[in-house]
């Protein structure tokens, strides 16, 4: 296995942000890309990644290969990336070796870790609404939210996407109407799920990767959210919801 990046920015950024929810993970490495399905240690949210073959200048994958690693020495690995590094990943024994070429060459050597050989599924989930909004609006409105509350509910209705907030004091409401850069699609009546901030900002850090979020909710149902690069990267979550008891 050998992998080139001239721009490695779509993996040093989906890096970074699945290390803020899993600490360990088991990425497989196919011919079409490299893909991750993992919890997080607490089971309330499930990350999906996909790097396609086509962000790399060399993608030599002769067999199927899974790599098991620690995510946080990953990212601090990827962390000393400079912007004009050409990055090698290639498999060596029982090790990562990450290479960055520039002016200089320099070379880790990343362990390979034990992981349990259960398989992570992602669940077939079925929403009746979908919201398509500029990253940037998302994380404003959970922002604040944070400021009042531990918690938000997402709202959707005909033409209108809500976030709500509300503390012992405070409540927080931001509004978005549809127009071109938000999209609406809604079957039936009016929903509202709750869902935890403090997971949310983790995140929201997606907009690194896209302009564009998708979420898919449903009442006291998980939340789905989607940050996609055409031809780049795939980077998606699913959040258990937080049921209200009123």
């Amino acid at each position: 296995m050998k992998l080139t990046l001239t721009e490695p920015k779509y993996l040093k950024d989906s890096i970074t942000i699945i290390s803020e929810l899993v600490n360990e993970a088991r990425f497989r490495v196919t011919k079409d890309a490299i893909e991750l399905v993992a919890m997080d240690p607490a089971n309330v949210a499930m990350v999906i990644f996909k790097l396609l073959a086509s962000n790399f200048t060399e993608y030599q994958v002769e067999k199927d290969a899974d790599i098991s690693i620690n995510l946080s020495n990953f990212k601090q690995i990827l962390r000393r990336l400079n912007s004009t590094d050409i990055l090698t990943l290639e498999l060596e024994e029982n090790k990562l070796k990450v290479e960055m070429k520039a002016k200089t060459k320099r070379t880790f050597h990343l362990p390979l870790i034990e992981m349990e050989e259960k398989e992570q599924k992602i669940p077939d989930l079925k929403f009746p609404v979908s919201v398509t909004i500029p990253s940037s609006a998302l994380n404003e409105a959970v922002e604040d939210a944070d400021i009042v509350a531990e918690s938000l509910a997402f709202i959707a209705s005909k033409g209108l996407f809500v976030v709500e907030a509300e503390g012992d004091l405070n409540k927080a409401r931001v509004e978005l109407t549809a127009d071109d850069d938000t999209k609406i699609d809604i079957e039936g009546d009016d929903i509202r799920s709750r869902y935890s901030i403090e997971y949310l900002k983790k995140m929201i850090a997606g907009s690194k990767l896209s302009d564009k979020v998708e979420l898919k909710f449903n009442k006291d149902y998980p939340l789905k959210i989607e940050y996609k690069a055409l031809d780049k990267v795939f980077l998606g979550f699913i959040l258990a919801p937080r049921v209200e008891n009123d």
